[in-house]
């Protein structure tokens, strides 16, 4: 059976005894990078006490996945096989997701065990109220590619988390600025890790103090969403039409998530 198994996000400790168990048992590693996930299991040895299985480690990444699929996949539902990334949950963000589309089209037993993800510890970190938010990953690195990215991040009038490499951050940054200066931001840095550090405020003033200083580590970037101009002017123009309070009461409830009640009663009271 093939497992994709979340590794941790920076701390070690965060590892699952569930995850272990089953490293434990794996015949074959299936790794972003055989390197980082050899280097995994020595440190769970070391610090642990995990026994590292007699296992074989083969790269499957975004340049040789349907490649290795083509030399592997007939044998994947032979034998105890284990998918991870180099850090938190496969498939998102991560080329896994070639291997899940393959074991859904040749019916291959599969399950996907839960841990550590950096977009959802950095939400829960951020203090927005919204429970709904949008995840684009990493943004296109140049080009209008990019830009068409951006612009769609600062327009879905949902808050969207990204993820961007610290060379990349400044650059996010004076892009946002440029669009819009007054946009919220919360930054994550190295998060579960010992300079994990946040930020919030607006983006032009998270400029000028990263300006200052020296950007290291991985960094999880979520984007407010803006104010909803566009729902004042339909609520204006709700008000405007030449209804009876009920049927006005029910699209005012739509737009504003008040109950029909409130907005019945409220359009009566100012009649």
């Amino acid at each position: 059976m093939l497992t994709f198994i979340p590794t941790p996000i920076g701390n070690p400790l965060d590892i699952t005894l569930r995850a272990m168990r089953l490293f434990e048992k794996a015949e074959l590693f299936l790794c972003e990078d055989t390197r980082e996930t050899r280097r995994l299991m020595r440190l769970l040895e070391e610090r642990y006490g995990m026994h590292i299985p007699n296992a074989s480690y083969l790269s499957f990444n975004e340049h040789n996945g349907r490649k290795r699929l083509e030399e592997i996949g007939d044998t994947l539902g032979l034998s105890a096989v284990v998918y991870v990334s180099d850090a938190g949950m496969p498939v998102i963000s991560d080329p896994g997701q070639v291997l899940v589309a393959y074991c859904r089209e040749k019916g291959i037993d599969y399950d996907v065990l839960p841990g550590a993800n950096a977009a959802v510890t950095a939400y829960a970190a951020s203090g927005f109220e919204a429970g709904s938010f949008l995840f684009f990953g990493f943004l296109p690195h140049k080009g209008m590619e990019r830009s068409r990215a951006l612009d769609e991040v600062l327009n879905t009038g949902y808050n969207t988390i990204l993820y961007e490499a610290p060379h990349r951050l400044i650059k996010l940054l004076e892009e946002i600025v440029v669009t819009d200066p007054e946009r919220v931001l919360f930054l994550g840095k190295e998060l579960t890790k010992k300079y994990q550090h946040y930020y919030k405020d607006r983006a032009h003033i998270l400029l000028e103090k990263f300006e200052k200083i020296q950007i290291r580590g991985e960094w999880v970037v979520i984007v407010a969403s803006k104010p909803d101009e566009r729902k004042a002017l339909y609520l204006e123009d709700i008000m405007a039409l030449d209804l009876a309070p009920k049927p006005k009461a029910k699209l005012i409830s739509r737009v504003t998530g008040e109950s029909i009640k409130q907005c019945y009663e409220r359009l009566v009271k100012g009649r």
